[in-house]
């Protein structure tokens, strides 16, 4: 699988999807990691870091969201994260939906799609 790490970028938030020992365990699992450059600045890792755990760093978000089976995120995707969003890619994050009815109707209907159930 193709895991991605963007850089996060609501407000204040500093923290990164995957630290290098977890990129490390991917790796060795067989997965390819791709982190967006300067994902782990606010968290005090650098990309070497990550480098040398074998994830491949790339410059820009929309480059983590068009390779990556999955994505991984610490805060919600924004508005401009949700448009890179694919039918059928993974998102693995925390989602605070309910102060924002937008993100809500934005992913029920993700959730809709993706469920092999009928409703």
């Amino acid at each position: 699988m193709r895991i991605g790490v963007p850089k996060e970028i609501k407000v204040h938030e500093y923290r990164v999807g995957l630290v290098p020992s977890s990129v490390h365990e991917l790796i060795h699992g067989g997965h390819q990691v791709f982190v967006q450059k300067n994902a782990g600045v606010g968290a005090g890792i650098t990309d070497e870091a990550y480098r040398l755990a074998g994830a491949q760093v790339v410059d820009t978000p929309g480059e983590v969201f068009a390779i990556a089976d999955m994505v991984v995120k610490v805060k919600e995707p924004q508005p401009a994260e949700r448009k890179m969003l694919r039918p059928g890619q993974i998102l693995f994050t925390y989602l605070h939906l309910a102060p924002d009815p937008a993100k809500h109707a934005t992913f029920k209907r993700a959730a809709r799609s993706a469920s092999p159930m009928k409703r």
